[in-house]
Order: structure tokens, then C-alpha cells, then sequence
């Protein structure tokens, strides 16, 4: 998400001179595009790290 997007303001962007997205679940490009701090989360990897560490100790 950008920081610009909010759903309460027109074309749901803060940016007074953007253009509107109208196809939002479609490839865009925006000029005024910053990423909003702490969009993406990880997901849980303490899986994916027991798996690393096990394999880890085959070739040791």
C-alpha cells in the first residue's frame, strides 16, 4: 500500500494530481507512489527454519 491511499478521500488517494486507478487488481503505475512503512509482514518462518537447520545437519 502507498502512504497516499486512503479510502475516505476522493479516487482514494491523497495525491491532489494523481491519476485515478480505476482496475486496482490490475498492474498500475503511479508517479506519487511511496510504500507505507510496515505494509508487508512476513509470514511465520520458524517452520521454514527448522527445515533449513535440519538440512544443515545432513552435510556436516
Amino acid at each position: 500500500m502507498c502512504v497516499e491511499y486512503d479510502t475516505s478521500v476522493a479516487k482514494h488517494c491523497r495525491e491532489p494530481t494523481a491519476e485515478e486507478v480505476r482496475e486496482k487488481d490490475r498492474a498500475n503505475f503511479c508517479d506519487f507512489f511511496k510504500p507505507r512503512p510496515g505494509a508487508y509482514t512476513a509470514p511465520n518462518t520458524t517452520a521454514v527454519e527448522h527445515a533449513r537447520a535440519a538440512l544443515e545437519k545432513l552435510f556436516q
